[in-house]
């Protein structure tokens, strides 16, 4: 099976699962059912101009972002997410004209919003791009080996030695716009050439990706690994470009943080809104998931282990949530890890959003994107208790939309908390209450 595709190679246990909601399935009280892809409709592709720069597991869908911004708020208005994640509020935002703050505990941020949400007036142009690259395959003198003391174990020896070539090239010209563009390139051939299945979030060696690169070796890869370099380059030059022809009139400002806790950290300025989607109940290792991204791009084993360790499922609770609705939740668990868990989760999502919170002003509306999950066959209306605990300290329930999944992405091959996925997603909006 010589010089098949490697993204035919590679396809292997993704499966799409629709979902069709049940006739029975009746929208709560006070919940007003919608569709956000259908409320936005000129946004027909998630990942249109900079929002697929750079892979990154549960993004908040920009439909949803845009509805709120577009009901929520107004021109030069200075919107907050401490849960930025993939920068998506940050680029809604700079199409529409708003300012916005992005916080996250993953330094990824740092690293893919220049280009995200890239400053510049001018286009960019393709011919200098093509010259960095065709320098690139000519490296040899410049070499660079991430900080990682197990990196062999995740790469066959020749591939390892042509990438620390690439990488050690890109250190080795002006950081800008352009060798920022090549490192999301060789971000995505990275993990794509690596013994990780690509496709899943987390790292995760196994036999069938280790006999697909035995079998990859036996062919033309080093042709089809800078192929994929090339495209990914021009096609994000290309998305940037379309960026700056929408944005190139604006005047509005994107001020980001990564690495940083939000629970803690201050947030310069009082906002006009709150954006944010909060990490899953039993999804939130993104550290974890984006590590051997944040290793090539330069960052040590101390620092991305210090980080982890503030990740949710890691951390200890500081104070017990109580809410009528969490603690009847809590009540049924029988399993002290599942008790743990659910108390670190509300104690560091919730103090993380009230840090925010803090500094809107007076009427200010909160829009918090949500999921219903499952933990041990209980379902957490994660709405109803952030309106419970909010309600008692100075915000109003204003609404909350939802919006039913009729197709989610599932991976057969890894314990899934959740293995028929989520029916619905919640759009909550909470206003703050006037002093």
């Amino acid at each position: 099976m010589k010089n098949r595709n490697l993204e035919e190679q590679f396809t292997l246990f993704p499966i799409d699962t629709e979902f069709e909601v049940p006739k029975e399935d009746t929208t709560p009280e006070g919940v007003t059912l919608v569709s956000f892809r259908n409320l936005v409709p000129e946004i027909t592709d998630t990942g249109y101009l900079t929002h697929a720069i750079v892979s990154y597991p549960a993004k908040f869908i920009p439909q949803v972002v845009r509805y709120a911004i577009n009901t929520y708020t107004k021109e030069e208005d200075w919107i907050v997410d401490p849960f930025a994640g993939s920068g998506t509020v940050g680029v809604e935002a700079s199409l529409c004209k708003r300012n916005a703050i992005l916080l996250d505990l993953n330094l990824l941020l740092n690293h893919i919003m220049p280009l995200k949400v890239y400053r510049g007036k001018e286009r960019l142009r393709k011919e200098l791009m093509l010259k960095l690259l065709d320098g690139m395959q000519g490296n040899e003198k410049h070499l660079f080996i991430p900080a990682w003391s197990n990196v062999q174990y995740w790469y066959a020896p020749e591939i390892l030695e042509l990438l620390s070539q690439y990488w050690g090239y890109i250190y080795s010209i002006e950081d800008d716009v352009y060798s920022g563009i090549i490192k999301s390139a060789l971000l995505k051939v990275s993990k794509r050439f690596s013994y990780t299945e690509h496709r899943t979030p987390k790292l995760a060696r196994s036999k069938r990706k280790l006999a697909a690169i035995e079998e990859l070796l036996s062919e033309n890869w080093k042709d089809q690994l800078i192929e994929i370099v090339y495209d990914h380059a021009l096609k994000t030059l290309g998305n940037i470009n379309d960026f700056v022809m929408h944005t190139q009139h604006h005047q509005n400002q994107v001020e980001f943080q990564g690495g940083v806790d939000s629970s803690y950290i201050a947030v310069p300025r009082e906002c006009d809104a709150l954006i944010t989607s909060p990490p899953y109940l039993q999804a939130q290792e993104y550290i974890r998931s984006t590590k051997m991204d944040l290793f090539w791009l330069g960052h040590t084993e101390e620092e991305i282990k210090e980080l982890s360790r503030l990740e949710i499922p890691y951390r200890k609770a500081d104070r017990i949530i109580r809410t009528e609705t969490l603690d009847k939740i809590r009540n049924q668990l029988t399993r002290p890890d599942l008790h743990k868990r659910l108390d670190s989760y509300f104690c560091h999502t919730l103090n993380a959003l009230e840090n925010s919170m803090n500094q809107l002003k007076p009427n200010a509306p909160a829009c918090i994107f949500v999921g219903n999950p499952r933990i041990d066959g209980i379902t957490v209306e994660l709405w109803r208790i952030l309106t419970e605990y909010f309600s008692e300290r100075g915000f109003l329930f204003e609404k909350v939309y939802e919006d039913r999944i009729k197709t989610r992405q599932l991976f057969g091959v890894r314990k899934n908390k959740n293995p028929d996925g989520m029916k619905s997603e919640f759009l909550l909006i909470l206003r703050k209450m006037a002093v």
